[in-house]
């Protein structure tokens, strides 16, 4: 059985949504059936994943932006077996799909709960979180929990997902899950080391030009950013994990130098990577 997971961030608005920042460790999860609807999506470093459910089994490898709906009562058994999951958690009420359904103009049927059905490893590309925000949630909550939620990310949940969902009209011309699994995997493993638009393509097995354009229609940023976002990620892990100096975390992250690391912490953390380093110390340690 795996260790407890490490909760990073957490929040609870005021109509019942509860949004969690965790990381699980290696090992295994049984996760009960639940009233809410959980809404999982994936962060972080790919993660090699088994879930059971329903009678039906999935394995794959996690990359960021790929989604997992788990439908109200429905229990489920997770693997992890290589490196830490980290994940952002919704727990969605049924009423608060209800509500949606009914404000987007949708009959929830006699029921009156209309449920998601299940969805798994899809990535979340038109639903995907603003990235600097998405990062400082894994920094720290800062804001106030909102009177009232947005509701933009659950109106999606209810005209993609739902038991009364029309056809999808959405396409996304990206690259394959296949091809976007191994570009992300090689980047992974050489992020401490230079790394090329032209070696990233040769992955891919497709021109630089054409890398540019589907990886972006694939991940909703462009391959340098998702580099730096993924190589500050993993500073901030050292910086939480490890004793190392921050020069030495910096080049270990595939950073140039110390400044270098500091100025996109900076940028994308609002902090630098001794303030990152202090507070993340102060968790550990509460």
């Amino acid at each position: 059985m795996s260790a407890s997971p490490e909760i990073l961030a957490y929040l609870k608005t005021a109509e019942g949504l509860a949004i969690q920042l965790r990381r699980d460790p290696v090992g295994v999860l049984e996760v009960p059936a639940l009233d809410n609807v959980i809404v999982g999506i994936h962060l972080g470093a790919p993660t090699r994943l088994e879930c059971h459910r329903a009678g039906k089994r999935f394995i794959g490898t996690a990359v960021p932006g790929d989604i997992n709906i788990i439908p109200s009562g429905t229990p489920s058994r997770w693997e992890v077996f290589d490196g830490d999951d980290t994940g952002l958690f919704l727990s969605v009420p049924k009423q608060l799909i209800s509500a949606i359904a009914c404000e987007s103009g949708i009959d929830p049927g006699e029921s009156g709960n209309p449920e998601l059905v299940p969805y798994q490893r899809s990535r979340a590309r038109n639903a995907r979180l603003d990235d600097q925000k998405r990062i400082r949630v894994g920094f720290a909550v800062r804001a106030p929990v909102p009177r009232r939620p947005r509701s933009g990310g659950c109106t999606r949940l209810v005209m993609r997902h739902s038991s009364f969902a029309g056809p999808s009209r959405w396409k996304s011309e990206g690259l394959s899950d296949r091809r976007l699994k191994g570009v992300l995997m090689f980047i992974e493993d050489r992020l401490a080391e230079d790394l090329s638009l032209d070696q990233i393509a040769a992955v891919a097995g497709i021109s630089p030009s054409h890398l540019k354009t589907v990886f972006a229609k694939s991940l909703g940023m462009p391959v340098h950013q998702y580099v730096i976002q993924r190589r500050v990620e993993r500073a901030k892990e050292l910086l939480a994990r490890t004793d190392l100096s921050i020069t030495e975390i910096a080049l270990a992250s595939g950073f140039a130098h110390q400044s270098h690391l500091a100025r996109h912490m900076r940028r994308m953390l609002g902090e630098s990577p001794r303030a990152v380093r202090h507070a993340l110390s102060g968790k550990r340690m509460a």
